[in-house]
């Protein structure tokens, strides 16, 4: 099992699941460019769950189709399943991706603040069955999914806003906020899978791999 992100938080919920890194999973950077996908994903008008769905699947597929077209053939010959994921925060419709900037991640936090929101998280297992000896590679989607949580945050102030970008949190966070880290003090209440908001929902997850 390989999963397609660099996320620590996906990593360490795989890690809480019992899979050891480097013995029953590994970790490897997607060559995906999302920013290019994301605007034909946001061109295309796709519902928000299709559009975590279908990031996911992407990430996943890209990292696949490389080792299959690997010049290292003992590498690609063996039957290999990429784990791939993608969140977001969804607002009045709208789709907050992690920051670009400390001001970014300032107005996410002020539309948040007082509000409700979901949070989708996408997931996407493929299997790659090597064929050493036809010199192919075939690559199949298990299966994708999304999950989607609500969560209510409590009224920020400015002082709160300010002191949490300055931890440097928010900036590598879908929504500006990590429900895991020192943003979890700003949620009031939450209903669905807290995992789904940290990054992967584990028990369906968890049914995807295992199956």
């Amino acid at each position: 099992l390989i999963l397609a992100s660099q996320s620590p938080r996906r990593r360490e919920i795989l890690t809480m699941m019992g899979l050891c890194e480097n013995k029953h999973y590994t970790v490897e950077y997607s060559p995906l460019d999302e920013s290019i996908l994301q605007k034909e994903l946001v061109e295309s008008k796709l519902s928000s769950i299709d559009y975590t769905r279908r990031l996911a699947e992407a990430k996943a597929y890209a990292l696949a189709d490389l080792h299959a077209n690997d010049n290292n053939k003992d590498k690609a010959a063996a039957t290999t399943f990429y784990l791939g994921s993608d969140t977001i925060v969804e607002l009045d419709e709208c789709i907050l991706e992690k920051p670009k900037d400390t001001n970014d991640a300032k107005r996410m936090l002020n539309l948040l603040s007082g509000r409700q929101h979901h949070v989708h998280t996408g997931v996407a297992l493929y299997r790659l069955n090597g064929n050493e000896n036809q010199n192919q590679n075939q690559i199949s989607l298990i299966e994708s999914f999304t999950e989607t949580a609500c969560v209510t945050f409590t009224d920020l102030t400015e002082e709160d806003i300010d002191s949490y970008i300055i931890s440097g949190e928010p900036m590598d966070k879908a929504g500006s906020y990590g429900i895991q880290g020192i943003g979890g003090q700003f949620v009031k209440t939450i209903s669905g899978d807290f995992f789904t908001v940290m990054g992967l929902p584990m028990h369906k997850t968890s049914q995807l791999v295992a199956s």
